[in-house]
């Protein structure tokens, strides 16, 4: 367990749980298939990009990267299902139908952390 990425995660889910409670009737406004692709396919690679980026700020040799990707991902797992659950009381602002495709879109976040994290720039296997 890296205490810095797991600190930043905590602080990540923080500010991502009030930003969405603010305004995510804006971004979770549709059930449309294209758009919720489009979120998950964005958001899988932002949070590849930030987790190597992450791990490499705080200077983690390159085998330690998936440990501190779970660190990361740790407070969206443990939270994020409490915000599943009470979805309408967490984001009242957010239709109720939208709690699936929030909890999908919590879920491809983690992957892509872990994933970013796990695959090693020409690294042969």
């Amino acid at each position: 367990m890296h205490r810095a990425l797991l600190l930043t995660g905590l602080l990540l889910w923080l500010a991502a749980t009030v930003l969405l409670r603010l305004v995510g009737q804006f971004v979770l406004r549709s059930s449309a298939w294209p758009s919720i692709l489009i979120l998950f396919l964005l958001s899988f690679a932002l949070m590849a990009w930030l987790a190597r980026r992450l791990c490499a700020r705080f200077r983690l040799p390159p085998e330690r990267w998936p440990a501190g990707a779970v660190s990361l991902a740790l407070p969206t797992l443990l939270l994020d299902p409490f915000s599943s659950a009470f979805f309408s009381v967490v984001f009242p602002n957010v239709a109720s139908s939208m709690a699936g495709v929030f909890g999908g879109w919590m879920l491809i976040c983690c992957a892509g952390a872990l994933l970013g994290a796990t695959i090693q720039p020409g690294a042969r296997h």
